[in-house]
């Protein structure tokens, strides 16, 4: 009997520490984690969000989907070398960009000329001399929606 009290006792640090550890790193970090950054940089902390016309479009960070032809499209199904590991972000190679133009170009009459230079006036760059020219779908888009609301009326 008195083995049994023994071993039963024996288990009660490995509880509480057990407990503490899960109200310390399961409740009290996260929130502290998440009040910081809500109001140490609160855009980046709720997705860094892109509106258009005062609404939520998407967030800069992460693929928003876009398949309809009209639109750059961050996923190149035809180019698996390209994509990203997570596949999921919204950025594509200058090329990928520039190889999708004459779709657009069709599905939207949008001169070329016009869509090559808007391509390489959001080419952005990474740091310093690492990595390669990139370009963000949704700016991109946001920008085409923007430069031609006869074209886009219906985004708007």
């Amino acid at each position: 009997m008195a083995a049994q009290k023994e071993q039963k006792q024996g288990y009660r640090p490995v509880v509480v520490l057990s407990l503490l550890s899960l109200l310390i790193c399961g409740f009290l970090f996260p929130f502290v984690v998440t009040g910081i950054s809500q109001v140490a940089l609160p855009s980046q902390a709720n997705g860094s969000l892109a509106q258009l016309a005062g609404r939520n479009v998407g967030s800069y960070y992460i693929d928003n989907g876009f398949t309809l032809p009209v639109f750059f499209h961050a996923r190149n199904e035809s180019n698996p070398l390209v994509a990203s590991a997570s596949g999921v972000d919204p950025d594509i190679t200058l090329q990928d960009a520039l190889s999708q133009v004459i779709g657009i170009h069709n599905a939207t009459g949008i001169p070329t000329s016009d869509l090559i230079v808007m391509v390489k006036s959001h080419q952005q760059e990474t740091l310093w001399v690492l990595g390669d020219p990139y370009v963000n779908v949704l700016v991109l888009n946001l920008a085409l929606i923007n430069s031609y609301p006869s074209v886009y009326s219906s985004y708007r």
